[in-house]
């Protein structure tokens, strides 16, 4: 996929950070952007931001947490636009809390967000994209979704899952020229630690200093673009802290030590 000129992509978590990046770029690139949130104002004001384009920007407003009318959104969205070409779930949430004091309530806040939000959507998009023989369906995970990392276990194990589940969705439909890509985020400027949820449910509400050291969520956004149109399986997206990937995989007696010496945030 070179241009993306009438391309019709599907961003999830678009009111800010990445997806929001995301789809002003997407415009710009003369793509047609659906641009889904669950805060309505705020899609708003991505659209008013639109230098260019706004008129093929759309906003679907519904909750990850809920996706009981999931299949219908679909549909209309689909009959709307003829095709979905691209579908990039970016709408996620974190938590700052150990382990002894995250009670299971808050595990299954995390994983509804994050695993079966996504994959809800995701399946209800795949039949369509599998009419019309072709498609891409992105997930979101992170470093933390490939090894555990201080006060984030539900964070991790949400994205971790996530792996398990594309890698078998691109596998399945190889036949049907659907391919599926995870996107590996490192330190991003995004506002996802500062909404991160503590322990007792309230906003963590301060930027992590690894995080605010991060590339931008432009550059981001660009990376990720790259990545679709190469039809990589995984893209990472970051700067050096991406190292911490190939240490884990390769010397992971190495990654350990270093990991047991991390200063939680």
């Amino acid at each position: 996929m070179k241009s993306l000129k009438n391309k019709i992509y599907w961003v999830t978590g678009a009111s800010s950070g990445i997806g929001k990046a995301l789809v002003l770029e997407l415009l710009r690139r003369e793509a047609t952007v659906i641009a889904s949130s669950n805060m309505t104002d705020e899609l708003m004001e991505v659209k008013s931001k639109c230098s260019t384009g706004s008129e093929r920007m759309s906003t679907v407003v519904f909750d990850l947490a809920s996706t009981d009318n999931i299949e219908h959104i679909v549909e209309e969205q689909y009959h709307r636009h003829g095709r979905i070409d691209v579908l990039i779930n970016l709408g996620g949430i974190s938590h700052r809390s150990k382990i002894t004091d995250t009670a299971i309530w808050l595990d299954r806040r995390v994983m509804e967000i994050n695993y079966f939000g996504t994959i809800a959507l995701s399946k209800a998009v795949l039949p369509y994209m599998i009419k019309q023989k072709s498609g891409h369906i992105c997930a979101t995970s992170s470093i933390a979704g490939r090894f555990g990392f201080p006060l984030r276990s539900a964070y991790s194990a949400s994205k971790q899952a996530l792996h398990g589940f594309f890698e078998t969705l691109h596998i399945e439909n190889r036949k049907n020229n659907v391919k599926a890509s995870v996107i590996i985020p490192g330190r991003v400027r995004t506002n996802i630690s500062v909404n991160a949820l503590t322990a007792s449910g309230e906003k963590h509400g301060k930027m992590d200093a690894g995080q605010a050291s991060g590339i931008s969520p432009e550059k981001a956004a660009r990376i990720i673009i790259q990545g679709i149109k190469r039809n990589k399986r995984e893209i990472l997206v970051g700067g050096k802290e991406l190292i911490m990937l190939h240490i884990r995989r390769f010397f992971p007696r190495i990654f350990f030590n270093i990991a047991g010496k991390i200063k939680p945030e």
